[in-house]
């Protein structure tokens, strides 16, 4: 089964309990999770199974998008609702402009101090491993960019925002530095990824859907199509002799993509067989090759059996 899901990940679960779940409901394996989701959080949680678990490599980068609420009057030593309060609580009813304000600077690339309990590796063990066993756990600030942080509406001591962040940025962080701007301390209250790349909420499905789906019999219904995949990548559908040449490895003549470094290969209008990068002029080498040759029968059989991909609809 090689496919791309979109999971609506519920509070409660790591993206690895969801991972695991998926390969109970699936029976495949090969699963993996494209951006990890705190437990407490909900929302876009990507899922690549079968040989497209070679695609992550593309996504390592990817913008995300999030809506939340801070709530503002005591920290947490985790920046979230999860933790424990580490400063006294205080009655604070901020305005909208009020927080406006300490949340603009909050914008661009920015410096921020990760989380403790995170899955930032000191000398390869998780931040939070060490924390939760109260070790010292000493981080670098790290330099992200936030493209857009937007504070919605606030109601008493909590605020909706919105956000569009690069990569490896803590809205958690930015939640508790605000806060510590403010002198009445704040934490990360609820947070619901609504996309990661080309990936958003519409595309997104339950799992208790997936679990119908599989009983069903109507799983592809709710794969991503294959099209939709890596838009930044142009498209080019093999004819039968190319794709022969592609599962092999071998390079090909491209000319209608001859001005793109990478392209996405197909056979038919659903197969996603390979990523070939552009060596030289029009020749195209497969850098991933995500669906190979047809598996044949053994030797003493009558005729050729081939076991066909599951294809992403």
């Amino acid at each position: 089964m090689n496919a791309v899901l979109i999971i609506d990940k519920p509070a409660g679960l790591t993206s690895h309990d969801v991972v695991n779940r998926v390969r109970r409901i699936l029976h495949e394996r090969s699963v993996g999770h494209l951006g990890t989701l705190d437990p407490s959080a909900t929302g876009v949680l990507p899922l690549v199974v079968g040989s497209l678990t070679r695609l992550a490599q593309f996504y390592t980068a990817s913008e995300k998008a999030y809506e939340g609420v801070i709530r503002f009057g005591f920290a947490t030593d985790t920046y979230d609702a999860d933790g424990e309060a580490v400063s006294t609580q205080q009655t604070v009813a901020p305005t909208l402009e009020e927080v406006r304000h300490f949340a603009a600077p909050f914008r661009g690339f920015v410096e921020q101090m990760p989380p403790s309990f995170s899955a930032k590796k000191i000398q390869g063990v998780p931040a939070y491993k060490l924390a939760r066993k109260q070790k010292e756990v000493i981080l670098k600030p790290v330099r992200v960019e936030i493209k857009e942080f937007d504070i919605l509406s606030v109601d008493g001591d909590r605020a909706s925002f919105q956000a569009r962040v690069a990569s490896g940025t803590y809205l958690r962080s930015v939640a508790h530095d605000i806060g510590q701007q403010m002198g009445c301390g704040a934490h990360l209250q609820s947070l619901r990824r609504t996309a990661v790349a080309e990936f958003d909420l519409t595309d997104a499905h339950t799992l208790e859907e997936l679990q119908t789906a599989a009983n069903g019999g109507v799983l592809d219904d709710l794969f991503v199509h294959p099209r939709k995949l890596l838009p930044r990548l142009p498209s080019v559908t093999a004819n039968e002799e190319m794709a022969a040449h592609i599962r092999s490895g071998r390079t090909v003549n491209l000319p209608e993509v001859s001005k793109a470094l990478q392209v996405k290969v197909f056979s038919g209008q659903r197969e996603l067989i390979a990523i070939a990068t552009r060596v030289a002029g029009t020749l195209f080498h497969p850098k991933i090759v995500l669906v190979g040759e047809p598996a044949k029968q053994p030797a003493g059989r009558s005729g050729t059996a081939t076991v066909p991909a599951v294809r992403l609809r």
